[in-house]
């Protein structure tokens, strides 16, 4: 009799094999969050609910952070920041090319110059002395951004801040959930280190909403005010506009859903951890396969579980995944220093050859939480044996 494995590996489809089961997360707790959206439902508040600022109170705890204000989504949160920083055309952002493109988009959109900074071939990340190489006198802010679930090395980098005295924007939208640990034993959440963090709620995040949804963080009061007055019209009193702003609210029925998914955020690190364990144990020793590199001082919390393939075609074995109903992504197949948006900007000849190579090799293979014992087994072993005949 064929085993489980054997059986449904011959139909792979009915494996339902996803990036991300959302489906099957929102079964789990379907009671919870059907209760509390009828609640925002019996009060019709669906803009500015209680729910928003009891959001943003269970935040502040969960993260231990002053300040935390909800916005529209992950890319205004980027934009309020720097708006609220009084940043101005011209100035200079030090960022990653090997991001999702939102990060540096803002930095466009404000007129500001994005400058783009090579990242480690490991941990996919800036690190500082790259950094130091590209700050001038026109040099404002540092946007590290916390890739695939991993802290960027913030200590350094947080130094270099203070040395230049330059703001620290922490783009946090792939790793709320994990940690940074300092080098005196001291944690610190991500996105709560620098000047500001930003963070994006979007369905697939590791703490995501049923739509659009995002938040800044800081421990600046006086930056929370600002930030607050940004994202309302720059208003505090209505009808007042002290300062340019924009209009960037998170609703209250996705205020209500993130109340509850927050009670299981650390369940959901944990399990998508485990996954990235198996994976790790299955390709452990493979010379074709490098798997994510956990580094000392970060709480990987695996939004992503990025590998590199190194003597092998990506591609090939990405379509070859595709026949055997696994799905896979690029995360990302064009750098941002390679994007026509910015043939404008004058850095055509910026030269990022890590952030180049990794484009060409990096592949993403499904992780999520509800992930069963037998779809691990089934993409993995597949996983190999579609490199293992191409080389």
């Amino acid at each position: 009799m064929l085993s489980l494995l054997s059986f449904l590996s011959t139909f792979p489809h009915m494996m339902n094999l996803q990036m991300v089961d959302l489906k099957s997360q929102y079964l789990k707790i379907k009671q919870e969050i059907d209760v509390s959206i009828q609640g925002v439902l019996d009060d019709a508040a669906f803009i500015g609910g209680k729910q928003i600022s009891e959001l943003a109170r269970q935040l502040e705890s969960y993260l231990d952070v002053k300040h935390v204000i909800p916005c529209a989504n992950g890319t205004d949160a980027l934009q309020i920041a720097m708006m609220a920083l009084d940043l101005q055309p011209g100035d200079e952002v030090i960022t990653p090319s090997h991001t999702y493109f939102a990060t540096v988009e803002v930095v466009a959109l404000l007129k500001l110059k994005p400058i783009f900074c090579e990242v480690d071939r490991q941990t996919f990340t800036m690190k500082a002395d790259e950094i130091e190489k590209l700050i001038t006198p026109k040099t404002r802010a540092i946007v590290p951004v916390h890739l695939y679930g991993q802290s960027a090395d913030m200590e350094p980098i947080l130094a270099l801040a203070k040395k230049y005295n330059l703001f620290v924007i922490e783009d946090n939208a792939q790793a709320i959930g994990g940690s940074y640990t300092f080098s005196d034993g001291t944690q610190k959440a991500n996105g709560t280190m620098g000047t500001v963090g930003t963070t994006s709620f979007f369905p697939s995040k590791n703490l995501g909403c049923y739509g659009d949804g995002g938040a800044v963080f800081t421990n600046d009061s006086d930056l929370a005010e600002r930030m607050k007055m940004v994202a309302n019209h720059g208003q505090r009193k209505k009808y007042v506009h002290e300062i340019v702003g924009c209009n960037s609210r998170l609703d209250t029925l996705q205020a209500a859903i993130l109340l509850v998914k927050l009670q299981h955020l650390n369940q959901y690190c944990d399990a998508r951890r485990m996954v990235a364990d198996y994976y790790d144990h299955a390709f452990a020793n493979h010379p074709n396969i490098i798997s994510p590199y956990r580094a000392s001082y970060s709480h990987h919390v695996f939004h992503q579980y990025t590998i590199i393939l190194e003597g092998v075609d990506r591609d090939t074995v990405k379509a070859k995944l595709e026949e055997k109903g696994i799905p896979s992504m690029i995360y990302y197949p064009i750098p941002a220093h390679r994007q026509k948006m910015f043939d404008s900007f004058g850095i055509k000849s910026t030269e990022l050859g890590t952030t180049d190579w990794l484009a060409d090799h990096v592949i993403s293979i499904p992780i999520h939480t509800e992930m069963t014992e037998e779809q691990m087994n089934y993409i993995a072993s597949t996983f190999i044996a579609i490199i293992n005949s191409l080389i």
